[in-house]
């Protein structure tokens, strides 16, 4: 096969050099590899230009989130298979499909794989692979960015802070052919069903399915923040409302903080999101064989 891979070396925490890792292990097969490093000027035209001139059968993504939802977008509508090396903070998508954070393995992974459509969603025109939402959770993003102490416990603090800062939301939803008035300390628009810390919120989600959720969380207590962060149990139904959809309409009174795959996006009080089905093919380990 020809495997184009797609590195962002400066994902994660780790010292890893990706490229000669990459070749040593490809270096006795038969297969045709061609490597892009990303930088801060590299745009998806240099991915587009490779894909009509190696016309390569599969794509790699060596990074985080951040880095796979930036192959994906160069892959809509190519029917190329995306795949995963995790090599992020949070590796959220890569968890989802579980594939491994064993280098070697998510390596063997590129040629052994098997391909799942996945759908994705479209937000306020931004692409989202994993979970976005508005509130509590964006404000911590926000909150943690600006944090000297990195990982879980610079995640906790963060929280902390937040928790006893932010304020509950009035929104309007349209979902469902309804619209729904709601006081929540966040909204989630779910394509997946756990943060990349291991957080349970969306125990309905199918990444191969045709809907996505919207999760109204109305309150935000230490006992969830506990779950969110240690204990990895799902939120307390009688706090949370889950709805099925494949479009939503969100108007909240007044701006809200607001992020896409952990990404902050400031603040916001307009969310219009909308389903894009079979968006990409992903490759994933094989079913296993009873």
């Amino acid at each position: 096969m020809k495997l184009l891979f797609i590195i962002n070396e400066a994902s994660g925490k780790n010292n890893t050099t990706w490229q000669p890792l990459v070749e040593d292990h490809f270096k006795d097969k038969e297969h045709t590899i061609k490597i892009i490093i990303l930088d801060d000027s590299c745009s998806p035209k240099v991915v587009s230009a490779q894909l009509d001139e190696f016309k390569p059968q599969r794509v790699v993504a060596i990074g985080g989130d951040g880095t796979v939802k930036f192959a994906a977008s160069c892959l809509l509508k190519t029917g190329i298979p995306l795949c995963i090396i995790p090599a992020g903070s949070a590796n959220g998508l890569a968890k989802e499909l579980g594939i491994p954070l064993d280098v070697q393995k998510a390596l063997q992974l590129v040629v052994d794989g098997e391909i799942k459509s996945i759908h994705l969603v479209k937000i306020n025109d931004e692409l989202c692979i994993h979970l976005s939402d508005i509130g509590f959770n964006a404000f911590v993003i926000k909150k943690f960015e600006n944090e000297a102490r990195r990982g879980m416990w610079g995640y906790i603090k963060a929280s902390w802070k937040v928790l006893w800062q932010h304020e509950k939301m009035t929104v309007d939803l349209h979902v469902g052919g309804k619209t729904i008035k709601k006081n929540a300390a966040m909204i989630v628009i779910a394509n997946a069903t756990r943060y990349g810390s291991g957080a349970l919120i969306n125990p309905k989600g199918d990444l191969a399915d045709h809907l996505f959720e919207v999760i109204v969380v109305k309150k935000i207590s230490l006992k969830e923040i506990y779950k969110m962060m240690v204990s990895h149990f799902s939120y307390d139904p009688a706090k949370t409302e889950v709805y099925q959809t494949q479009s939503l309409d969100m108007v909240s009174k007044v701006k809200a903080h607001f992020q896409v795959d952990g990404e902050y996006l400031g603040k916001v009080n307009k969310v219009t999101a909308k389903l894009l089905p079979s968006a990409i093919n992903m490759i994933v380990p094989p079913a296993p064989v009873n």
